[in-house]
């Protein structure tokens, strides 16, 4: 017997456009956590296409993948993603370091990061020596670093007391407000109503679409 299709998005078809705050939601299995990594060039359509700035990502080599993901996208995780080995500050410079950056020049754009998100006095500190909070705002930090338009965010409050949270959608808002598109998963509706825009799915498809 052959095995079964699984179809994670069906028939999706929708624009995110610039400047938008998009919350993602719906079910474990409903298509969620594909569409966010299809958006972040981490896995390529089987049929159809993802567009990013006009370019047909499932096009590009992995080189370009890569390169398009460093220079235009921002990660923030809900398991924070941090190098445990690394300071602040070095955590925040990965993405540079990735881009050839002088290395006194990345070290202060991670200060000036680390001064935006409440950790300038923290620079050398490492990950297991903060709080899951402060942990989520140096990978805030470092989605940062590149200066990206779009922050693709996965659960980032999943792991954060209420308070914490709402400190962390306070920031995104923030972050928002000046001028970056951002597109959220989250299974919590109160973290949803942050966004501007709500995508509810289910089943692989896009069940309704609300905004604020």
């Amino acid at each position: 017997m052959g095995a079964n299709l699984v179809r994670a998005l069906d028939g999706v078809t929708h624009d995110f456009n610039e400047g938008t705050f998009w919350a993602i939601l719906g079910p474990s299995g409903s298509g969620k956590s594909t569409m966010l990594n299809l958006l972040g060039c981490l896995d390529r359509p089987t049929s159809g296409r993802c567009l990013i700035d006009g370019t047909d990502v499932a096009l590009l080599n992995d080189d370009k993948l890569s390169e398009l993901r460093l220079r235009r996208l921002g990660f923030i995780f809900q398991s924070f993603n941090l190098i445990p080995q690394l300071t602040v500050a070095e955590n925040i410079a990965l993405p540079l370091t990735y881009l050839d950056w002088d290395p006194a020049a990345a070290s202060r754009r991670a200060a000036e990061l680390a001064d935006i998100v409440g950790l300038g006095e923290r620079l050398d500190h490492r990950p297991t020596e903060l709080s899951g909070g402060q942990q989520q705002r140096v990978a805030i930090a470092r989605a940062l670093a590149n200066d990206p338009p779009l922050l693709l965010a996965d659960e980032p409050t999943g792991n954060l007391d209420t308070a914490t949270s709402e400190s962390i959608m306070e920031m995104l808002r923030g972050l928002h407000a000046d001028g970056r598109t951002i597109i959220m998963v989250t299974h919590e509706p109160d973290i949803a109503a942050h966004a501007s825009h709500r995508m509810f799915m289910r089943d692989g498809r896009i069940e309704r679409i609300d905004a604020s």
